[in-house]
């Protein structure tokens, strides 16, 4: 039952993400969630007070902040990162918006970017992920795109083309989609679904 009301609770996420994204653009605004002491989840794009935490951060605006306060280590144009995102999603065959959804959500375009876990780079590459896809530099955009890809194209093998159990096991691994035979019930995992989702919806 923990498991059900978790996978509906995602469906019910990935409907919002997919009614906001076809909004037209004026109408595009950060998304916040609160979840409630009976278990009810609530979204909304105005909150109206501070329990309610971002979800989804709006893309246009999210790329614009980091343009204009020129945060340290951000790329100042994602655009940079085209031409080898480019080479690689056809390389492999893996949607280049898919790729840019994914670098969206795991760095924000940080080529720095270190997770509490010790993931780095664009696309977030464990050392020990990195050292099997062969990856020299994880700090190197280059090198960590076209690992991130690599390790995209086999998970999206291993699951014929899912998606959604792909980027699941990108965020929390294979072992753990395998012991429940889908997406996790961890809200981390059910929310970076989503939101991946949702971004590559957003670049398509």
């Amino acid at each position: 039952m923990y498991l059900k009301s978790h996978r509906l609770l995602l469906a019910a996420a990935m409907a919002l993400a997919a009614m906001v994204s076809s909004l037209p653009a004026p109408a595009r605004a950060d998304i916040y969630r609160y979840e409630d002491p009976e278990g009810t989840v609530h979204f909304t794009d105005a909150p109206t007070d501070n329990r309610f935490k971002v979800f989804m951060r709006d893309i246009k605006k999210d790329k614009k902040l980091r343009t204009a306060f020129k945060l340290p280590g951000y790329a100042r144009n994602p655009a940079e990162f085209e031409p080898i995102i480019t080479s690689c999603s056809r390389q492999y065959g893996v949607d280049s918006s898919l790729v840019k959804a994914v670098i969206h959500a795991e760095s924000g375009y940080n080529p720095s970017a270190v997770s509490p876990k010790g993931a780095q780079g664009l696309m977030q590459l464990m050392p020990k992920t990195a050292q099997g896809l062969k990856v020299a530099d994880s700090f190197n955009p280059s090198d960590n795109i076209r690992g991130g890809v690599r390790y995209l194209r086999f998970l999206l093998d291993t699951f014929k083309g899912n998606e959604s159990l792909a980027l699941a096991a990108y965020n929390c691994g294979l072992g753990s989609v395998a012991k429940y035979g889908g997406i996790p019930p961890y809200p981390e995992t059910q929310t970076y679904v989503t939101k991946v989702l949702s971004y590559r919806n957003n670049y398509r």
